[in-house]
């Protein structure tokens, strides 16, 4: 059975702000950032739930896609046009993405790992390295 993700989010995302920022099913308990992106061929704002790690300041995002040998279009997306919008709980504001490079990556991946477990399966199923993008407030 193939999953129709957009579909798949589309009830995420609508589950998410009608309880405040919870959800039920596979993400019940899991913090999830509504990060709406511009598309980098398309132009067009698209908004994808993606499980995040707070850091200090700073919230950290996973560009896993599943383990997929492919980013998702999200991480395209915030490498083309870093500005973006979050939505997490109730509150809504601006960020501006980095890629996490070097140790700074390791680290924060290694700590999403620890938060959820899953993350160490998406590495050991792809042969790419994958991205850790930080989202940086920017209307604080």
């Amino acid at each position: 059975m193939t999953i129709d993700y957009n579909e798949f989010n589309k009830q995420i995302i609508k589950e998410f702000r009608e309880n405040g920022g919870r959800v039920g099913g596979m993400f019940e308990g899991a913090p999830l950032v509504l990060l709406t992106t511009t598309g980098a061929k398309s132009g067009r704002r698209v908004t994808t739930p993606v499980m995040y790690l707070k850091d200090d300041d700073r919230y950290v995002v996973i560009a896993s896609k599943g383990g997929d040998d492919s980013n998702p279009a999200w991480y395209h997306n915030l490498v083309a046009t870093p500005a973006a919008t979050a939505e997490i709980g109730t509150e809504t504001f601006e960020v501006k993405a980095v890629v996490a490079e070097g140790e700074e990556r390791d680290r924060l991946y290694a700590r999403m790992v620890e938060q959820a477990p899953q993350f160490a399966e998406y590495e050991k199923k792809t042969t790419r390295r994958i991205p850790v993008v930080t989202l940086v407030r920017t209307d604080a």
